[in-house]
């Protein structure tokens, strides 16, 4: 999948108005959003990663020749002043204001961990404003294939979802790829 950046918006008068399908990558800070990006990318340095979660701080744009890829600032990080965070959240209000334009958003979650309170109101958000979305179970290749299934069940109970609506996904060994593109391959046919 041939990729590039397109821009990055600081504000909703900066936001991008999709010709075509947009699909928005939101979750956690250092849940794995850049490493999915560049594995969809097939490069490395595209979504630029960082150890240091909260790196990003603007909705990044990605065009991915049949749909849009919005990478949203990461959610739930201590380590930043509360003034950052309530710019961040505001950044996130203003993105999903326009949420006709959003095809589908892909909700990255550590499937380590359980979902955070951010998590869930992340899921309210979406459930009440009617926007589909899909759960990314990130970091999947740090758990045997057994706890993995137990994992994804287990964080589709919280969120009260189906298994089907959480998928399994490594950045590291590409696990979950084939089945992440078949779902982008969905949304971008229902878009159309």
């Amino acid at each position: 999948m041939q990729a590039k950046f397109l821009t990055s918006a600081a504000t909703a008068a900066q936001f991008l108005d999709p010709d075509k399908p947009l699909i928005a990558v939101c979750g956690k800070s250092n849940a794995g959003k850049s490493t999915l990006i560049n594995m969809l990318a097939g490069q490395k340095k595209l979504a630029r990663t960082s150890s240091e979660p909260g790196r990003t701080r603007l909705v990044n744009y990605f065009d991915f020749g049949e749909f849009l890829l919005a990478d949203l600032p990461g959610y739930g990080f201590a380590a930043v002043s509360k003034g950052e965070k309530e710019k961040w959240a505001k950044t996130l209000d203003a993105f999903f204001e326009k949420k006709d334009g959003i095809s589908h958003v892909f909700v990255l979650s550590d499937i380590r961990r359980d979902p955070s309170a951010d998590d869930m109101q992340m899921l309210s958000f979406l459930n009440y404003h009617i926007v589909p979305f899909t759960v990314i179970a990130t970091k999947c290749d740090k758990l045997s294939r057994m706890k993995r299934k137990e994992r994804v069940r287990a964080v589709a109970n919280a969120y009260g979802l189906g298994e089907g609506n959480v998928l399994a996904f490594s950045g590291l060994t590409g696990e979950g790829k084939e089945e992440l593109l078949a779902k982008i391959s969905q949304i971008v046919a229902r878009s159309c």
